[in-house]
């Protein structure tokens, strides 16, 4: 059995989960929000392909639910296995008044550390993006 090395990041938001939850399904935001992994995203065919640093990008988000679940997964529409997806979890949970986004960043096989440590600090940036995004909606 092989375990990959993983670190989940978490960022404290004065949202409601409800609004973080609709704003981050909706893969139109993913640009908005993740601007360090996804530079565009329209919608092909029935999928959603987004541009990446790492070039153009198959991305599928969980379903609607109503336990928070944001899991995505992200396939290079230029990796020899076709059907190579990168699993990637992310929740909104309560938080007081507010709520508690945790997004978990696995370290890839053949990943170096240096790309890995990149990862991590793309991903605090996106969330820290989220956090700055979110905390502006109005609510009524």
């Amino acid at each position: 059995m092989t375990l990959l090395r993983s670190r989940t990041l978490n960022v404290s938001i004065n949202c409601k989960p409800k609004t973080i939850y609709e704003f981050v399904l909706n893969l139109e935001n993913f640009p908005i929000w993740a601007r360090m992994a996804c530079h565009s995203i329209k919608l092909l065919n029935g999928e959603w392909i987004a541009e990446t640093p790492q070039g153009q990008a198959k991305v599928r988000i969980m379903e609607r639910n109503n336990l928070g679940i944001l899991d995505h997964y992200v396939r290079l529409l230029s990796s020899p296995n076709i059907d190579e997806e990168v699993f990637v979890p992310m929740r909104v949970v309560q938080n007081g008044d507010g709520s508690e986004v945790v997004f978990t960043v696995y370290q890839l096989e053949g990943m170096s550390e240096e790309k890995y440590a990149e990862d991590l600090r793309m991903v605090e940036q996106d969330l820290q993006n989220l956090k700055s995004i979110v905390e502006n909606i109005p609510t009524y």
